[in-house]
């Protein structure tokens, strides 16, 4: 007597298939990755120019101009003008310095090294380091400098 409507398939009155709503999906939505991972290169690419960061140095400024790019990386010895001496970031005692650099050349193939000094430094403390680079094995020596200092030639005076 005035039952519901009922269809062929005794859904209670619903047409067509009934859904299983915690059917797991067949298919990988990589879009959020993607997204992530575009994040991700884009922080790389700002933040590594900044970590190559060396100890500061007031280095003084000369007309010369600079040199080829190496293809291994140089090795950078610093006198700081507090008087601190750094084999690349580490700093380093002066009686280990020839020892050390023996070590060090003996891993390199080049034998280049870039000196960089404060302009503050005295002259004799550089050819003091300059010596021990040359003990250490080290005889291309290449001094650091600032571009743009004054230009010693004749004809412009």
């Amino acid at each position: 007597m005035g039952a519901g409507v009922t269809g062929k398939n005794g859904n209670g009155g619903r047409r067509g298939r009934r859904r299983n709503r915690h059917k797991p999906m067949s298919e990988i939505n990589i879009t959020p990755m993607v997204d992530v991972m575009l994040v991700l290169l884009i922080i790389f690419m700002v933040a590594a120019p900044m970590l190559t960061v060396g100890v500061p140095v007031e280095l003084p400024e000369t007309a010369a101009t600079a040199l080829p790019t190496e293809q291994e990386e140089p090795l950078t010895i610093t006198l700081t003008a507090d008087g601190r001496l750094l084999i690349q970031n580490t700093e380093t005692e002066e009686a280990a310095l020839v020892p050390k650099l023996r070590a060090i050349a003996a891993e390199r193939r080049s034998d280049k090294v870039f000196l960089r000094a404060d302009g503050a430094i005295p002259y004799e403390r550089v050819m003091q380091v300059m010596g021990a680079l040359n003990a250490g094995g080290f005889r291309n020596i290449g001094l650091v400098t600032e571009t743009g200092g004054p230009d010693m030639n004749e004809s412009e005076g």
